[in-house]
């Protein structure tokens, strides 16, 4: 299987000429950033925010607790006695060091420009930060006294719902190099007492249900009459359920 700027297609189809139908979901794309602009703009969104993050941290490549924390970072104490929810969202995009958002941005590229054209990029925002979400709740129910920031509840989220819709499509092979990658970062997930092992099982929590989701719709299980945008919303509304349930249960675990 060979990862092309439509998605994910196989050897055989490379050399067919078949039409090409570059966003599925019927929804304008932007073709000048290559059919994965929302990879792009979260991409330049984290990178901003890491140079914001270097400047108040006093022009260094790897920030202490207090500038993550000042700059958004997750903490529990703050969300539920200070009132700042909106760090369940903010985390997100913090990074602790240079390497920690140079790996998390690599693998935040590799995957958006494999996944988010092969299901357009309203199913991939809703993915992704349903997974974001996700992985805040998971962090403050396992570890609410941790001050914890990264994008990778997110990925990790963007790799099971790779895992899962590569299956899907009796993808296999694109399936089989998903799941090891999985396998390794959990390993290291569990392994590096410094890693939010929360944020990571719950980015992939939602990213695997998130997967089975539109794996659904493809499959016909919502109803073969219904029509291709009543399917779009049906998929992200509940997408938008995952993110809103794990947004309240942050709240109450924090």
């Amino acid at each position: 299987m060979t990862p092309t700027p439509v998605g994910m297609r196989c050897p055989e189809c490379m050399n067919q000429r078949t039409r090409v139908v570059r966003n599925p979901t019927g929804t304008p794309s932007a073709l000048s950033v290559g059919g994965f602009p929302a990879t792009v703009v979260l991409i330049a969104i984290n990178v901003i925010v890491y140079l914001i993050e270097i400047l108040h941290g006093g022009g260094g490549t790897s920030l202490s607790t207090k500038t993550i924390y000042d700059m958004g970072g997750l903490w529990g104490p703050a969300v539920s006695e200070g009132g700042d929810w909106w760090r369940t969202i903010t985390s997100g995009f913090v990074h602790v060091s240079i390497f920690h958002i140079g790996f998390n941005m690599y693998l935040l590229f590799i995957l958006g420009r494999l996944l988010e054209p092969s299901i357009g990029t309203p199913r991939f925002v809703f993915l992704y930060f349903a997974s974001l979400l996700a992985g805040s709740f998971f962090a403050l129910w396992f570890s609410p006294d941790a001050v914890s920031a990264g994008a990778s509840g997110a990925i990790f989220g963007v790799l099971g719902a790779t895992f899962v819709i590569a299956r899907g499509r009796r993808l296999d092979a694109i399936a089989g190099q998903i799941g090891i990658l999985i396998l390794i970062n959990l390993v290291f997930t569990f392994s590096d007492g410094t890693i939010s092992v929360g944020a990571h099982v719950g980015g992939l929590v939602a990213g695997v249900l998130s997967g089975l989701l539109i794996v659904a719709g493809e499959q016909g299980r919502y109803g073969r009459g219904l029509s291709r945008s009543n399917r779009l919303a049906l998929e992200l509304a509940a997408m938008g359920v995952i993110g809103v349930l794990s947004f309240v249960l942050a709240l109450a675990v924090a």
